[in-house]
């Protein structure tokens, strides 16, 4: 695995990892993931004692918007990619005591077969994690957890009391656009509001 560039977003505990795919006339090879490169690079130090105990694929149509979704007992980190496709990945902080309480950031990943790059961005323990696509597209997720059934709960992606002023201008227009028409799972729709959330016992499972 070749890493090329590690960016940091406007929430700082949220990076993306870009990482070279090597391109010929034949198409391209790449390793998207050796833990050994992740360990040795001194600038990957945010994953360090994170083991991901399960990887997760998801295919989802245009339009489709899945999140915000955080877990508890045991806490989820995530580490996801784009395998092809367009979609923006979106982290919200969610940790109480946190000065960053309330704000979100969004990045847009794109995938290409004449792409000579891939991404990974990670979004840790405390922050709410969701995706919208703006084209058919199919991820990979590696889980610092396994999944634990009743240990979830998510934020609605468009309520109204989330902070977006950390948020890359372009992704936030765009999805103001969308947001009208985004595809939520039923069970999404049922998302807490950020206060709702902040009034929520299990808020304290969540600090800095």
């Amino acid at each position: 695995m070749k890493i090329i560039e590690i960016k940091t977003l406007g929430l700082s505990e949220v990076k993306v990892v870009r990482f070279e795919r090597f391109l010929d006339d034949r198409g391209y090879f790449t390793e998207p993931f050796r833990r050994s490169d992740f360990d040795n690079n001194v600038d990957m130090g945010f994953l360090k004692n994170v083991q991901f105990l399960q990887c997760n694929e998801s295919f989802s149509k245009k339009n489709v918007m899945r999140g915000l979704h955080f877990q508890w007992n045991p806490c989820m980190g995530k580490l996801v990619r784009l395998v092809y496709g367009r979609m923006f990945d979106f982290a919200l902080d969610i940790r109480k005591d946190s000065p960053n309480f309330g704000k979100i950031v969004g990045y847009e990943l794109k995938s290409s077969l004449d792409q000579n790059y891939g991404e990974w961005i990670w979004v840790p323990v405390g922050f709410a994690h969701g995706v919208c696509f703006l084209e058919d597209s199919l991820i990979e997720y590696f889980c610092s957890s396994e999944y634990s059934p009743g240990c979830e709960a998510s934020i609605l992606p468009i309520s109204g009391d989330i902070d977006w002023s950390l948020c890359d201008t372009s992704v936030k227009s765009t999805f103001d656009k969308m947001s009208k028409n985004i595809i939520l799972s039923e069970k999404d729709k049922q998302g807490l509001s950020l206060s709702a959330w902040r009034d929520d016992d299990r808020s304290s499972y969540f600090v800095c």
